[in-house]
């Protein structure tokens, strides 16, 4: 595993130290004598997280802004960083990406008409306390309301990290009566929080009772754990989940220096073990809303055997208006992306519809029009062609973009 100077790295602005798979080893806790037993155990770094004003500033020179919104994010959302993902912090940019999504901020309090604590809808969706089932054949089981470290964009504050206006308070034996009963749902879907902050046995035991309710034909999981928490992939965890298949899962990767060689062999962890993995980033300003950013992190989730799966336009969540970005600029990565790299790495944009729509897809413009059983579409290139329909009358050679011989 090759380490990179801490400093040296995090003082690079180039993309070419995006591109690469480092480690940060111990990082900010090199001169703590921690043993590498410890710092590869996923409870000493949940153990040892940073949670307070005195444990930013140990490391970090805060901004004004970031100052005052620690001091105001106690109830809103807890403040926590594991060390392993605090190490990618650059400890004196207020703009440094990583630190952007982690570290509370002023702004978190201020009030805009326009933003809800529930934008996706998810309460009026909730049959049963802890289950949302807004599309036909799936739900969102709610089975934890702690994660590893919280982002300051989550559309679940209200009720995760313990702080926030409402509590999650799952009702497990309703909630499987339910699925049992609706046999209309063939996909449920782990969240909370993050469903890998349980023990093994515990994860098992809800993974084990789902798998027994026959309509039900795969499972999910949607967890940053991998990216905020790579120790807690154990060979323990995946031998198990493994046990449960067809299992899916759901990361979540923001930006390209957050695929460390830690992270990395966590996810090939996951893969080997049969699970397939699709990653969900969120459009952030100053984090990942230009295309060469982006770019690099779609290159580097693909080394890792993950699919870029979704592109989400941030949540109207409160508080998140100095990261939210314009739609247009979703729409550039996506043109930016199609055509000039593989399909595979292309995301689908989306806009989870404010109020409990559902999300929709948001894509550039390639269809310029379609009359008289002829379409005509662009190209990356901006090329334009004439694709005729099944019942329509052949176009002349010139017409339709060809030449004769």
């Amino acid at each position: 595993m090759r380490t990179n100077n801490l400093m040296d790295t995090l003082n690079s602005k180039s993309s070419f130290a995006d591109r690469e798979f480092s480690s940060r080893g111990h990082g900010y806790w090199q001169n703590k004598q921690v043993s590498a037993a410890d710092w590869n155990d996923w409870k000493w770094q949940l153990r040892n997280r940073v949670t307070t004003l005195k444990g930013l500033e140990e490391h970090l020179t805060l901004s004004e802004e970031e100052r005052a919104g620690v001091l105001l994010s106690g109830n809103k959302l807890a403040l926590a960083i594991t060390p392993h993902f605090f190490n990618l912090i650059h400890p004196t940019d207020p703009e440094c990406p990583i630190r952007r999504q982690v570290v509370p901020r002023v702004e978190e309090s201020w009030d805009n008409a326009e933003e809800m604590s529930d934008p996706c809808g998810e309460d009026s969706h909730m049959p049963v306390p802890g289950l949302v089932h807004r599309y036909p054949d799936r739900v969102l089981f709610l089975v934890t309301d702690r994660c590893a470290s919280y982002c300051r964009y989550c559309t679940r504050s209200r009720v995760v990290s313990g702080v926030g206006e409402q509590e999650l308070h799952t009702e497990f034996e309703a909630a499987f009566r339910y699925l049992e009963k609706h046999t209309e749902i063939r996909d449920v879907l782990l969240s909370g929080g993050d469903a890998l902050l349980l023990s093994d046995n515990k994860l098992e035991a809800l993974l084990a009772r789902l798998r027994a309710i026959p309509h039900i034909e795969f499972l999910r999981i949607g967890s940053r754990v991998p990216i905020f928490l790579p120790q807690r992939i154990t060979p323990e965890l995946c031998a198990m989940l493994a046990k449960y298949h067809p299992l899916w899962m759901s990361v979540h990767v923001n930006h390209p220096r957050e695929l460390t060689t830690e992270v990395k062999a966590a996810l090939e962890r996951l893969a080997n073990a049969g699970i397939p993995l699709g990653n969900q980033s969120v459009l952030l300003r100053g984090v990942n809303d230009d295309p060469t950013t982006y770019k690099t992190l779609v290159h580097k989730l693909l080394q890792s055997r993950v699919r870029p799966y979704y592109l989400y336009q941030c949540d109207l969540i409160k508080g998140s208006s100095h990261l939210r970005t314009s739609v247009s600029a979703g729409i550039n990565i996506i043109e930016h992306l199609r055509g000039h790299t593989t399909g595979y790495g292309v995301p689908q944009f989306v806009i989870d519809a404010p109020g409990g729509g559902g999300k929709v897809p948001v894509n550039p413009d390639y269809l310029i029009s379609q009359t008289d059983g002829f379409t005509i579409v662009r190209n990356y290139e901006n090329k334009v062609f004439v694709y005729p329909e099944a019942d329509s009358t052949p176009l002349p050679f010139e017409i339709a973009g060809f030449r004769r011989d």
